[in-house]
């Protein structure tokens, strides 16, 4: 006697089994009903049913149940589950996205240097790269303004083994940063900038819970402007700090940033 499968849909008519996939944090997906494409920031319990936060490029959340097939990752449909409290560890990561390296000591300075304009974009590297500096050798000094970099250039005395990147802000075609910059011409010195009028504004506004950095009108000082703005003490010292505090990670920054400083780490740790 012929033996019958339970199922008699049509080979050709059966939908294909769908992978699930631990909503690990950090996984990038896409919600398909959306379009919204973002990383898993966390998985929760509500009234009806668990859901997922995403974040997306820019900051912003939105939150989806996780519903069978309705992910894509890679291009592929998924379904996303809760990750099990038990699952393989995740390498730990450094502040700037690395895979930190446990127990890893602080290598001998190199003679290359990292120069920043003030003290609040040398605090601000240091917060999201100060572990990969230290274990690339790489000192970071602040300048305290970039007016006379040609000088500082020469008197740094730069060669093969002694790279010298300079991270300039407001580095935009036609400011008087660009034409500073313009003057510096050394195959072992690497000059590159954000365009933000200071470092404050590469701070995502997400991360510091307001809407935009405001615009400061022009003959006005810029950070008494934004204090001023935003209904802060006019206390410049001290809104910073809050700014620093509110900086957990790269994601707490704009790419604008991120790129220029990974490609000043990137100039002055080639081999000699």
């Amino acid at each position: 006697m012929r033996s019958y499968q339970p199922d008699l849909t049509p080979p050709w008519k059966r939908s294909a089994p769908v992978p699930e996939v631990p909503a690990e944090p950090d996984l990038v997906v896409e919600e398909i009903s959306t379009g919204f494409c973002g990383a898993v920031i966390r998985c929760e319990k509500s009234a009806q049913g668990p859901v997922v936060t995403l974040e997306d490029r820019f900051g912003k959340h939105r939150v989806f149940p996780m519903e069978p097939r309705a992910f894509l990752l890679e291009g592929r449909v998924v379904t996303l589950v809760r990750p099990s409290a038990a699952g393989p560890a995740r390498p730990a990561r450094t502040a700037s996205g690395s895979v930190a390296v446990p127990g890893a000591r602080a290598r001998v300075a190199r003679a290359g240097r990292i120069y920043v304009e003030g003290r609040h974009d040398a605090e601000l590297v240091e917060r999201v790269w100060g572990d990969d500096l230290r274990i690339e050798g790489v000192v970071v000094e602040y300048l305290e303004g970039v007016d006379d970099l040609p000088a500082i250039v020469g008197e740094f005395r730069p060669g093969p083994d002694a790279r010298l990147g300079v991270l300039v802000d407001h580095l935009v075609p036609g400011s008087k940063e660009s034409r500073i910059a313009a003057r510096v011409s050394d195959a072992h010195v690497l000059v590159v900038g954000h365009p933000f009028i200071d470092v404050w504004e590469a701070v995502k506004p997400s991360s510091l819970s307001i809407p935009a950095w405001p615009s400061v009108p022009k003959g006005q000082d810029w950070k008494t402007g934004v204090c001023r703005a935003l209904g802060w003490p006019e206390n410049t010292g001290a809104a910073w700090q809050h700014i620093l505090s509110h900086v957990r990670s790269y994601k707490d920054l704009e790419p604008q940033l991120l790129g220029r400083v990974e490609e000043l780490i990137d100039f002055v740790t080639l081999p000699d």
